[in-house]
């Protein structure tokens, strides 16, 4: 088993702080084996919500849960919302007896629901696949072809890694979507997904997309947001302010996992990909799921102009703005719109992040460094 200490110590300081606290992340990204290993730590009870044992446990919830001390961990909570108002209460009783972690998949009624109904009484910690600091910097070919889902990762090769994705898609597709609230034509849904797999890293263009597929462009914003809910799918926003210059206003989409991506695309191995045109793409996508976690989801976007100025990643951290350009090139050179990018938004230093070994200074606010020094510039920035 991959220890995820960094999130398990997210989960407690929230268990700490709030007397619920709510995992939220894809199914199978290892949300149950994280709060079993938390639970086995702790004065715990949990409750498997998919269970037909736990579910007749809990046919009267109050008198099930009431008397509960320390932990009590709720798995699939958005298979039972209506347990919302009495957790409410639960967690009014002062003192307070105990605290509760909820386990679910991305539902926009759970979310919804919780918000509003918990107001004041839950944080929410956003959980995704294995991270290149969890599986270590030699890992990071198979990280990047396999993706973080972790039954792909630790799979016996790629084949049978690329099966389990394959498999994955095809119950996202058939079975996760409509359990999560979302009532929408799988077959036309894989067809879109593949679309915007062929688009990854690319502006959104909802009227190219919709026309592909026979449908309107604010259909095809409907089938973003329902990928964008479910985890499956990253809508980077762009970043504009009044710097004199017409800036791109679309979000930018990437398919959020790496293996998820080349199971899409039909790229079973590191051959396969290298030989892609999606390549370069890929790579930045990977490269940008390192990074966003730690700087968090609402300090990030992307730049671009219309006369050519771009930044894949402008990060807003502690009143600064950093900047990250990801380029698969053997020897990442410095050109002009990294320097309008340096002079228009006012950025402390860019680094851009390439596939190597090797680190050397481009500028004096901009460094060529591979993936894994990641590590050094977090601490740097202090994120």
């Amino acid at each position: 088993m991959i220890l995820r200490t960094e999130l398990m110590a997210r989960v407690a300081a929230s268990l700490q702080a709030s007397p619920i606290t709510g995992l939220l992340g894809p199914r199978q990204c290892g949300k149950t084996t994280l709060a079993l290993e938390i639970a086995r730590q702790r004065q715990a009870t949990y409750f498997d919500l998919e269970d037909p044992e736990d579910q007749a446990r809990l046919e009267n919830p109050k008198l099930t849960l009431g008397p509960l001390k320390g932990l009590v961990v709720l798995d699939e909570i958005q298979r039972r919302p209506g347990l919302l108002p009495l957790l409410r209460v639960l967690a009014d009783r002062k003192p307070l007896p105990a605290r509760f972690l909820l386990l679910g998949s991305a539902s926009p009624e759970l979310v919804q629901k919780s918000s509003e109904t918990l107001a004041g009484r839950i944080q929410f910690v956003d959980m995704g696949g294995l991270s290149l600091w969890e599986v270590g910097a030699e890992k990071q070919p198979e990280l990047w072809v396999r993706g973080g889902f972790p039954p792909s990762f630790v799979a016996a090769d790629d084949a049978a890694s690329m099966a389990w994705r394959g498999s994955f898609v095809r119950t996202f597709l058939e079975r996760d979507l409509a359990l999560l609230g979302f009532r929408l034509p799988p077959e036309t849904v894989r067809r879109f997904w593949t679309m915007v797999s062929h688009q990854h890293g690319q502006i959104w263009n909802g009227s190219e997309i919709g026309s592909s597929l026979g449908v309107s462009h604010h259909t095809a914003r409907r089938y973003l947001d329902a990928l964008a809910g479910a985890y499956m799918v990253r809508q980077l926003q762009p970043w504009f302010e009044n710097v004199g210059k017409r800036v791109v206003r679309s979000p930018k989409v990437y398919v959020r996992d790496s293996g998820i991506l080349h199971a899409l695309l039909n790229l079973p191995d590191l051959r396969a990909l290298q030989a892609h045109p999606k390549l370069g793409a890929s790579w930045e996508g990977f490269a940008l799921e390192q990074i966003v976690p730690w700087i968090g989801e609402r300090n990030v976007y992307f730049w671009a102009t219309h006369g050519g100025g771009e930044l894949d990643l402008l990060a807003h951290h502690k009143g600064r703005r950093w900047g990250f350009e990801f380029k698969y090139q053997d020897a990442p050179k410095m050109t002009q719109s990294l320097h309008t990018a340096l002079d228009d938004l006012k950025l402390e230093h860019i680094w851009v992040v390439y596939p190597g070994a090797s680190s050397y200074a481009l500028h004096e606010k901009v460094d060529c460094i591979g993936l894994r020094e990641l590590t050094q510039v977090r601490k740097l920035i202090g994120a």
